[in-house]
């Protein structure tokens, strides 16, 4: 599929691979060609075994702005247009929140309505200093999409998840990274080295093992203590398998660090 706003590459080495949302024209805001786009590039990175890191970026002064509101009408026909953006929107939310691998959200600006999901559905949020979280759907008579109702009251708790959503007062970087919004608040000048640098370090780290623990942490919610302790001893014995714990292990007991490959 031809992308015109959404932009797919890859570090040198293949490790990290990057989606960074291009439409800056419209606040990075999405019609349905631009939502397919976001879909399709998750996709491809989340099934290519080469990549061992994700980023989700955007450009300009704003991350995702959620749906394009010029693509409805105002009629009976704003419904299955909101559907169907939606629906891709959801699929890529799903692959990276689901992904066997980090997953790195460069909020490098505005993330607003169906932006706030995408901005903090990574494992790592790394936000610009000027960035700003907006839940922005009471201000068009919306309830919640693009994980925002799933990932909110999980990150920092349904009391703050409500303010968030029910006075929708912009959230800032610092705020964001305070209330467990946001991992990081950044100078906006040193945003792309930090961005790249934690990346490559994850990329760089043991993929599996990364990958159980995401799972883990993402079931832990839906479980009782003793349904998480028991996957916790299974999870954690079946890695002892890895070609990474080995690695991991001569490293400890020895001298240098480990050289983990993903296997």
């Amino acid at each position: 599929m031809t992308s015109e706003h959404v932009d797919v590459t890859h570090a040198a080495d293949g490790a990290v691979g990057r989606i960074t949302f291009d439409r800056p024209e419209r606040n990075n805001s999405m019609d349905q060609q631009a939502a397919d786009e976001l879909q399709r590039a998750a996709i491809d990175l989340v099934e290519d075994d080469a990549v061992r890191c994700i980023v989700l970026t955007g450009t300009g002064g704003a991350f995702n702005t959620g749906a394009d509101l010029t693509a409805l009408s105002g009629d009976g026909s704003d419904g299955a247009t909101v559907r169907r953006i939606a629906g891709a929107l959801h699929g890529m939310v799903s692959q990276l929140a689901r992904a066997p691998k980090p997953v790195v959200c460069g909020v490098n600006g505005v993330a607003a309505g169906g932006g706030v999901g995408p901005a903090i559905c990574g494992d790592v949020v790394l936000a610009t200093e000027s960035a700003r979280f907006e839940f922005a759907y009471p201000r068009i008579g919306l309830s919640a999409d693009g994980g925002s109702s799933y990932f909110l009251p999980r990150l920092v708790g349904l009391r703050e998840a409500q303010r968030i959503a029910f006075r929708d007062e912009p959230v800032g970087a610092g705020e964001a990274a305070d209330i467990g919004l946001a991992t990081e608040a950044v100078p906006d000048d040193e945003f792309e080295e930090r961005l790249a640098a934690e990346a490559a370090r994850l990329a760089e780290g043991p993929t599996l093992a990364h990958a159980a623990t995401k799972g883990l942490l993402r079931s832990s919610l839906d479980r009782s203590l003793d349904e998480q302790l028991a996957t916790e001893a299974e999870t954690i014995a079946g890695l002892t398998a890895t070609e990474d714990f080995s690695r991991g292990l001569d490293a400890f007991l020895g001298e240098g660090g480990a050289d983990f490959q993903g296997e």
